[in-house]
Formats: C-alpha cells, structure tokens, sequence
C-alpha cells in the first residue's frame, strides 16, 4: 500500500500519495530485472486516496537492475544469498536436488538399513506397500525413487540409506538433553546416517526420557499422556528430515528438556510456506523423492498431515499449541512441557470423533480456554482462515450434534457473533479454563435457583442440570461445598444420593429457609 506513513498509527498513519497508477507500474518494470508487471488500484480510506500494488505469483526470482535480490523477513527486506535465490528458484520451478545422482554406488548401502526398510515395509497397514517387502533390491530401490537413470543412486538414497561418503559431515542430527531449561548437557548424542536408521535413533533418545501422566477418561479407559506426544514429535522430526535443506551439510538439531523440546531443521520453510499460512497451505514437498521416500516407509504422515497433527496431539494432551518460528537459516518447532490440563483431554475425548480430529475444533477450544469469548474474525489469524470460514466452524460446534459453544446474547444479529462455551462445559473443564472463577458464576445460578425452588440438591441433579458425568457433578459440588455456598443436609455421607441445601454464604438464605419449612417448595 503507497500512502500508508510507517511511523504513524490510526488514522493519522493514512497520509496518501499523488502518484499516477500507470506510472509506478511502469516504474516497477524499469527497475527489476526480469521486469516484473504487477497490478496497480487505487483505494480510497479514511478520505485518502491509496495505492495498491499486488505482486502475482510466477516462477522468476526478481532482481533489482543492479542484481540485488530482496526477501521479506518479518517487517525487514533482507538481501538473498546466492544459495536462497537459487533454492527459491530451484523450488518454484519444481526442480528436485533428492531425485537427481548422488554419485555413489548402490554396493554403498548400508544392510542393516536395507533390512530396516523391509521390516518397515513388511509391518505396513497399507497392502500394496506391504508387497515392497518382497521386491529385490534393485526392484525394491526403483520403487522407492532411489535409483538414478545410469544407475547410481539418487541423493535421496544416498541420504535414506548411506553412512556418510568422504568429506560429508558424519552428523546427521545432534541431540542434546538438559535435567533443567537453562542447565548443563547431561547428554549429548551425534547421530550419523543413514536417514532411516538416525530417525529411529533420535526418537527413541526423546522416548527414553519422556515420563507419563495417568488419566482416566470419562468411559473408563486408562490414558498414559507423555511429556511431549509421541505423535507430535515424531511429525516434527519427520518434517526435519523431510523439508531441512540438505545441501548445506548442517545438521538438524534437538533439545531436550521438561520445560521444551525443540526441533531445528536448516534453511528456512518451503517457497509459498509461512508460519502464518503452515495449517492451512497444501503440502509442498522441498524434496519430492525424499519426501515420497518417507510416506512410503510410514515414517510421515501423508500429505498435508504433519502439521496438523503436531497441533491435534498437543491439544488432545492437555498442552499447549506448538510455536514454528523460521530466519534465512532455520526452523524450529518448539513443545512446551508444562503439567498437562487433564480436563481438557477428558472433555475433548467427549466430543464427536470427527471432532477429536478436527483442527478447528480444538483450536477454538484451546482458545476458550483461556478467553471467556471469541468471534470468526478475531480467531481467524489463529485457524489461518478467513473470517467466513471461522464462523462457519463457530456455528457448527453451537449446533446439534457438538453444541459445545453459544452466541452471547447481545451480539447474536451480528454477522459475526461473539461466542462462548455453554455452563455445562465450563463444568466439564474446570480449572482447565483460565477464567474460571468467573465462568464458574452461571454454575452458581443456577444451583441456586434449583435450591430455592427444591430446597435440596445432590449429584444426580447436578449430572442433569449440567450434562455432566458423576466425577465432574462430584467436582463441582466440592466447589460449592469449598466456598460455603452450599453445605451437606443429609446424614448420608457417601454416594451420589447426597443431599446439599443452603450453606452459611448462600445468597437470600432467608427466603431458602422459609422454602425449606414448606416442604421443599418457595411459598408466596
């Protein structure tokens, strides 16, 4: 946008600009190289007259006539090193680095990984992979795009199934572990090729350290909740693997502690990929070979998966989301190891199955974790969707079969609603939910109106009132009981037959007294 000043914010930050459409687009062509014909509009906001410029998307890498090349990082236009521009074309138009000869002969592959990947290939759910196991080598290696056409074998088997070849660096990951965040190594691991075997390797050194937390779900199944879901770390390593860019000769990294884990990859996301786009923009492969090479194995999720998956496990596991940052020369995917929130994960596996497994859904069910409401556009950044999408997701989960959430009163007419979770499910969550002791208001209502009409309440009640079951009704009148709203009234102690009335803080106790003498009834 020209006539936007950057210094400025509001209404003063819209100063606008005289100059002819036609001309800054011929201007653009003039001072890059190849010329680059962009589109040009005039918009007129806040009674200034703006200029936008939309840049289409192609195959080129631009320059300026002087040869310099520009990349956006954040807020900055940084120059591009020779190896960025070359990666940005290589990868725009398609060319793949994996699928083309490595030089090294196929008598330098490893057996013991040969013999991995058909024990890998042999335990696939999938049949028609399942018949790889049996293939010879040659056969076997054609089928997984590892043969170069003079028959040497491509970088992606080179990579797959080699140890290091002469003057190659031998680290193919370093991992390292930390007792505390900020603390000293107690364990460092360089781990070396090839690929298939170092995988396995890595995950099994995360999976050595990781401890367990038991829940049991609403059904009665046991769930053992790691530090770090093994789901969504193994997608993080696999997209290490999969999109690091191999040709510098750098290797992924891993550390490891129970306050995070992070995974870092070298070179920065694929050309088209940002993190503000990374749930919602189709998969594109840096490597198509390797990466095929992988899904094959099993050793990823299929396309446009991972990422999403990372996010599911974290969520579905009671923690948070994970945080993908990038610069010119990494990307790291960090976990956060914080005590899981078990009510969340009790609560969601409530849900529909195909809302388990539904990205939006446990987003938006994240966020209301710890904001009492949300609308379609202020959540759209974070579902990496457009506004009318988002509220398509909001509405679906305030109806039938979910109905998790329900539009604020105030704010139903509007064409994007304010939403919030129902009482019931605040219920559900508990301390899950961040703003809790407030939630916790519309539970007290109506608990309160039932006894001043019932004189009495137990946890059978409870459970209708709130549509929850005996364990979480049982949370909820220890609350009461805790805060003295309500006290015990029956001589039975044990049991969900309990009878509550009006504790010592119980509002309007008068009236309920008077109720109570009546038999239970409110007299006029």
């Amino acid at each position: 946008m020209v006539g936007v000043a950057d210094n400025k914010s509001g209404p003063d930050a819209f100063v606008g600009c005289d100059l002819d459409a036609g001309e800054l687009r011929s201007r653009v062509h003039q001072l890059t190289n190849p010329g680059l014909l962009v589109e040009v509009d005039e918009v007129v906001f806040a009674d200034r007259r703006l200029l936008e410029i939309r840049v289409p998307e192609g195959l080129e890498v631009h320059a300026t006539v002087k040869g310099y090349t520009y990349q956006r990082i954040s807020t900055d236009c940084v120059p591009m090193r020779p190896l960025d521009v070359a990666r940005l074309s290589e990868e725009r138009r398609g060319v793949d680095w994996s699928s083309h000869s490595s030089g090294r002969a196929v008598e330098d592959i490893d057996p013991l990984a040969l013999r991995y990947v058909r024990r890998l290939l042999s335990t696939s759910t999938d049949a028609a992979r399942r018949k790889y196991a049996d293939f010879t080598d040659p056969d076997l290696l054609r089928a997984l795009k590892m043969v170069a056409p003079d028959g040497s074998l491509t970088r992606s088997g080179e990579i797959m199934l080699c140890p290091p070849g002469p003057g190659v660096s031998e680290d193919m990951v370093v991992y390292q572990h930390r007792r505390t965040q900020s603390g000293e190594n107690d364990t460092i691991v360089r781990v070396s090729g090839p690929a298939v075997t170092a995988f396995e390797e890595v995950l099994q050194l995360i999976r050595t350290r990781q401890s367990m937390t038991p829940v049991t779900l609403p059904d009665g199944q046991q769930l053992q909740i790691e530090d770090y879901p093994s789901g969504a770390v193994r997608e993080a390593l696999a997209n290490a693997f999969i999109h690091g860019d191999w040709r510098l000769g750098v290797p992924i990294q891993v550390e490891h502690s129970p306050q995070y884990l992070r995974t870092d990859s070298p070179g920065p996301l694929v050309s088209g990929i940002t993190t503000h786009n990374i749930l919602t923009h189709g998969s594109r492969a840096r490597f198509p070979a390797l990466t095929t090479a992988f899904r094959v194995l099993g050793l990823a999720e299929e396309v446009g998966q991972g990422v999403d998956r990372m996010y599911r496990e974290m969520i579905r596991s009671g923690r948070d989301i994970p945080v993908i940052t990038e610069d010119a020369s990494r990307v790291s995917v960090l976990f956060r190891g914080q005590p899981p929130k078990v009510r969340i994960t009790k609560f969601l596996s409530t849900l529909p199955e195909t809302e388990q497994n539904d990205t939006d859904t446990l987003l938006i069910v994240h966020y209301l974790c710890r904001k009492k409401t949300v609308r379609a556009d202020s959540i759209a950044e974070t579902l990496q969707r457009t506004p009318e999408e988002a509220q398509a997701a909001l509405k679906r989960l305030s109806a039938e079969p979910v109905d998790v959430l329900e539009p604020t009163r105030g704010t139903m007419s509007r064409r994007f609603p304010s939403y919030r979770l129902r009482a019931e499910v605040v219920a559900q969550l508990g301390h899950a939910v961040s703003y809790h002791s407030r939630a916790m208001d519309d539970i007290d209502k109506k608990v309160i109106e039932h006894i001043n009409d019932y004189g009495e309440i137990n946890n059978r009640t409870i459970q209708r009132l709130f549509d929850v079951d005996v364990y979480q009704a049982r949370d909820i009148l220890r609350d009461l009981v805790g805060r003295e709203i309500i006290t015990r009234s029956s001589t039975q102690r044990r049991g969900v037959a309990v009878r509550y009335a009006a504790g010592p803080k119980f509002p309007d106790r008068k009236r309920t007294r008077r109720s109570t003498r009546s038999g239970g009834r409110r007299t006029s």
